[in-house]
């Protein structure tokens, strides 16, 4: 039933700010099953586009590419890391792009190919591409403009969809980068609208489009101290009115702006409705409170703005500082006087009249679709991996079956010896410095005995005679120490190893050795080491450095001399314990937080804005800030407590 009633509902569009595309994972309702296909059910969505994505290439995780059902295509920065990003997931049940690019001037490659979307076959472009004369006003070019991830084009048989991110207003630096980015936007829109195509534009565009969009409007007026003409003839909002049917434009049109080509399908619907905002600032807690901006957008080019049945914003979402924003399509539409089903016209021959015609395949994939990346193209699924068993060429069959039957022969505890080329150069560097005698045919009978495969010779046994021992007078070039397992392992007839036995072996005083013993012992576990057998696990070595703090502690244990008698006159101060734990209670405890005006605990907060007080923490109310965007007195919303840290007493003083 939920299947039909899908394949009669018309197709949604949903844009969302995520901030970062885990970051909704953090929040109900998405915190449950923590996948993406679930969060598309839940947002009810066909098209999802995604801005500020904040990954790089090397960031994707399958759960991100291979949603079930789902094909996806991103934008990702080419420099900036967290930075950034787009993604537009779509539903191969209901839709399929017939092509796909990255950027918005069309100066980019496809993958695996040195041909920029722009010089590609007609056939094969998306088209309206900006002129040289129309990014004349910009001295930043095209590749810088698409070198930060912020756009995504899919044209589908109905309609070409851009989703972009355009940048924010931080400082004077990114100004030229900003209006010179929101240019070729306007003209890459102007040009697919002159071309004869619908246009979807849809996205955080980080511009505010009238006065009833953002709760700062008069504090910004205030501050800079403008008048209204002046701060929506800002270059940006003025790009963006003059491109919006029913903009507000000040003074005349720029040249190539003369006519609006867009609809402001949200605002459509709710054309008088205050307080739509989509966007809030987090480090105020200004969501409860509603005071923020409508940033974000889902717009459409004006001959097919009647093919819409609804569009709102989904405040209530939470899991970013943006809400979801969407726009839902009708089940049937109107092209050139003729009805026709939605469907139809989103996939090639998917559908039919509303009926389904065939199924979407991997054959449906576009060059740039994230599936095609080569660490996720030809995956499989989780399920497949546990129920499908790869098959095995004969050959490396019946190789494992060699193999499993050796391991059977051999007893656990034993494992196969082979004489590598570092074990041969000890053995003849031995024999060339006389620390031991070992002939090269010996050494060429180890090596080939010593065959992995052969059972029989898994394990070899610790040579019958000891090692020839050095002459001092020689000089012998010291050896490296072995590792410490392998240097307690007992050899046969060898010492034994220097495990510890028991924990009074920790406090027993080490064995006076004079320096030709302990050389000579050296030598002989390092030679004695290097034929050993590595069959008997280690034990526990105690570390050189215990052994050598501990000798003076076990000495006087064994010593047995009384220590000397505690004498109070010879302290020069005595420590009280009590006062000391006071001390240090007040120190570490708890500090008492003041509380506000409304007798609620405040919250701590440290100062960011470059100046003298930066660095500094401040007490403040814990409450939202309220619809004005100021502090209130007697009110629900934050009040006006302030508080230095430094102030602070505790006592309340």
């Amino acid at each position: 039933m939920e299947e039909q009633d899908q394949e009669k509902r018309g197709l949604r569009i949903t844009t969302w700010n995520v901030n970062g595309i885990r970051n909704p994972f953090g929040y109900q309702p998405w915190r449950q099953e923590r996948t993406y296909a679930a969060m598309f059910d839940i947002l009810e969505a066909d098209i999802v586009v995604m801005q500020e994505t904040k990954i790089q290439r090397k960031d994707l995780q399958d759960d991100m590419v291979l949603v079930p059902g789902w094909d996806v295509f991103f934008s990702l920065p080419k420099h900036k890391k967290g930075y950034s990003g787009v993604a537009i997931y779509t539903r191969n049940a209901v839709c399929a792009p017939i092509r796909a690019e990255e950027g918005i001037t069309g100066v980019l490659t496809p993958p695996n190919s040195t041909t920029s979307f722009n010089n590609l076959p007609e056939d094969q472009q998306i088209g309206g591409y900006p002129t040289v004369s129309q990014l004349s006003d910009c001295a930043l070019d095209a590749a810088t403009l698409d070198s930060e991830g912020r756009c995504v084009v899919l044209e589908f048989p109905a309609f070409v969809l851009i989703g972009t991110y355009c940048p924010a207003t931080r400082d004077e630096s990114r100004d030229e980068f900003r209006i010179g980015f929101l240019n070729a936007l306007d003209a890459r829109v102007r040009n697919l609208v002159a071309a004869g195509k619908r246009v979807f534009l849809t996205g955080d565009l980080n511009i505010i489009r009238e006065e009833m969009d953002s709760a700062k409007v008069e504090e910004h007026l205030r501050k800079q101290g403008i008048t209204l003409e002046e701060y929506f003839s800002a270059p940006a909002r003025r790009r963006l009115n003059q491109l919006l049917v029913g903009g507000k434009v000040y003074g005349e049109r720029d040249e190539g702006r003369e006519k609006p080509v867009m609809w402001d399908i949200c605002r459509s619907f709710h054309p008088t409705r205050a307080g739509m905002f989509t966007c809030w600032e987090q480090k105020i807690n200004a969501r409860p409170g509603n005071f923020g901006s409508r940033i974000d957008y889902v717009l459409c080019s004006q001959e097919w703005k009647d093919w819409f049945c609804e569009s709102n914003i989904q405040e209530g979402l939470m899991g970013s500082d943006h809400c979801p924003v969407y726009a839902i399509l009708k089940e049937k539409v109107d092209i050139g006087g003729e009805e026709v089903y939605t469907r139809d016209i989103m996939s090639p021959g998917f559908f039919k009249d509303g009926v389904r015609q065939r199924e979407w395949s991997a054959k449906d994939l576009l060059p740039m679709s994230a599936k095609l990346i080569p660490e996720f193209d030809r995956r499989r699924s989780i399920r497949d991996m546990f129920t499908k068993k790869p098959s095995m060429p004969t050959a490396e069959s019946s190789m494992s079956t060699v193999r499993e039957e050796s391991q059977d022969k051999v007893s656990l505890p034993q494992r196969s010896v082979v004489l590598n080329e570092e074990a041969t150069e000890t053995l003849e560097s031995k024999q060339t410095s006389g620390g031991l005698e070992v002939s090269s045919s010996q050494i060429s009978d180890l090596s080939t005995t010593a065959d992995p495969k052969d059972p029989s010779t898994s394990s070899m046994p610790s040579p019958a005679k000891p090692p020839k021992r050095p002459n001092e007078s020689s000089s012998i070039r010291p050896q490296k120490r072995g590792k410490s397992g392998a240097t307690s392992k007992s050899t046969g007839k060898g010492p034994s190893g220097k495990g510890q036995s028991s924990l009074m072996g920790f406090f027993k005083p080490k064995t006076q050795q004079t320096d030709s013993q302990a050389s000579s012992t050296l030598d002989a576990e390092s030679d004695t080491t290097s034929l050993a057998d590595n069959d008997v696990p280690s034990q526990s070595p105690t570390p050189a450095r215990s052994e050598i703090e501990a000798t003076p502690a076990s000495q006087s244990l064994e010593s047995g001399s009384p220590s000397k008698p505690f004498n109070l006159a010879e302290q020069k101060s005595v420590i009280d314990p009590i006062v000391s734990k006071e001390s240090w209670s007040k120190l570490l405890g708890k500090r008492v937080v003041p509380r506000c005006e409304h007798n609620e605990p405040c919250i701590s907060l440290v100062t960011k804005k470059p100046g003298p007080n930066c660095g500094r923490s401040f007490y403040m109310c814990a409450r939202p800030i309220g619809p004005s965007g100021q502090k209130e007195k007697n009110s629900q919303w934050r009040c006006g407590t302030f508080i230095w840290s430094s102030d602070w007493t505790g006592d309340g003083s």
